[in-house]
């Protein structure tokens, strides 16, 4: 057994999560790769073709779309949220600017349950556009997930196109995504692992986005909403891995996944968290230019770029609840073991399809 393996073994053990998938590799493909446990407490084994609520791992998979657009000329980094969005212009967010909402440094406070007082997707979007900013813009880094909204927003009016399709053809398809989706439909469904018995829904979630926000909003947003496999997951590792091959050019890629805060104490990219100098995700041997995103559901990716390492990490932490932090340590304790895994040795087979 690995130590990656009886790491998520222990996990399931001591009740953080009731399945745990992970690929750790390079631009090669993966180094060590599997799964442990099952996808709800009384349900069936993991069987490899989970699927899994990734949540704020949709940020990073957004960007790459964003970005792509930039790339084609479609919406630039410096212009503003009132360029593209008529609504707010006149308000208090009309200069934040693109870059500003990818690189969390926008002030739009993030982490609201508007979910709570608006229940329809016009009542929550006009409370997102009036909420007071905590700082004016580029002058803190603040976690914004309201901000993630407003990016889709502003990638949809831009091109008059559903942030789905875009994601889909921009960053799905080059990347050879197969099963990551927004809504998945009834057959993705039937493979989704579950997530937290909800108190808002009355039941417990499965195969629907675990974000209350994101589910008021149809099910689709530029914060949360998307499911993955590990195959698919292990697929968008390799490509980062490689550079961002296939997905973007080397200057824009580079621009992206660059540090761009780091006068403000905590290091972002853009729509990527930095590794911070106490207490990242990504723990301490993964190295200080590497870059990656975590998920509430128990979901994570991270990438090296000095040692061309990446590991995905996929779990239902909130599976039946959101309490306890169990997934904290845990997860600073697989990267740490991730980025200590030797290059020697046989190479587990990859998923369908992906050799050659």
């Amino acid at each position: 057994m690995s130590t990656l393996a009886a790491l998520l073994d222990e996990g399931r053990a001591r009740r953080v999560y009731s399945g745990a998938a992970w690929s750790v590799g390079d631009a090669d493909g993966p180094l060590d790769r599997g799964r442990t446990g099952t996808r709800s407490w009384d349900g069936p084994p993991l069987d490899g073709d989970d699927l899994w609520d990734l949540a704020s791992v949709t940020k990073p998979v957004a960007g790459l779309a964003v970005m792509a657009l930039v790339e084609r000329g479609a919406l630039g980094l410096d212009a503003t949220v009132g360029t593209y969005l008529p609504e707010y212009r006149g308000g208090d967010k009309e200069t934040v600017t693109v870059s500003q909402l990818l690189a969390h440094t926008s002030g739009i406070p993030g982490q609201v349950p508007l979910f709570r007082d608006h229940p329809t997707r016009a009542a929550l979007l006009d409370a997102v556009r009036l909420l007071p900013p905590t700082a004016a813009p580029g002058t803190r880094v603040q976690y914004s997930s309201q901000g993630f909204i407003v990016l889709g927003l502003i990638a949809e009016a831009a091109t008059g196109r559903p942030l789905d399709e875009l994601v889909a053809e921009l960053v799905c398809a080059p990347a050879g995504l197969r099963d990551t989706v927004f809504r998945p439909d009834a057959g993705r469904r039937e493979r989704a692992v579950a997530t937290e018995d909800c108190p808002w829904r009355g039941r417990t979630v499965v195969g629907e986005v675990h974000d209350e926000n994101a589910v008021v909003l149809g099910g689709v947003g530029g914060h949360a909403g998307l499911f993955s496999t590990l195959a698919d997951m292990e697929r968008l590792g390799i490509a980062l891995a490689g550079g961002g091959r296939g997905l973007l050019a080397p200057d824009t890629f580079a621009r992206m996944t660059a540090p761009h805060t780091d006068h403000l104490a905590l290091r972002r990219a853009l729509a990527w968290q930095g590794r911070d100098p106490v207490g990242s995700p990504a723990g301490d041997v993964f190295g200080p230019d590497s870059y990656g995103h975590t998920g509430f559901t128990g979901t994570s990716l991270w990438v090296d770029p000095a040692t061309g390492r990446y590991a995905v990490l996929l779990t239902n932490r909130v599976h039946p609840t959101r309490a306890g932090d169990g997934i904290v340590a845990l997860r600073r304790a697989f990267h740490d073991a991730a980025a200590r895994l030797p290059r020697d040795g046989a190479r587990p087979a990859p998923p369908c399809g992906m050799a050659g």
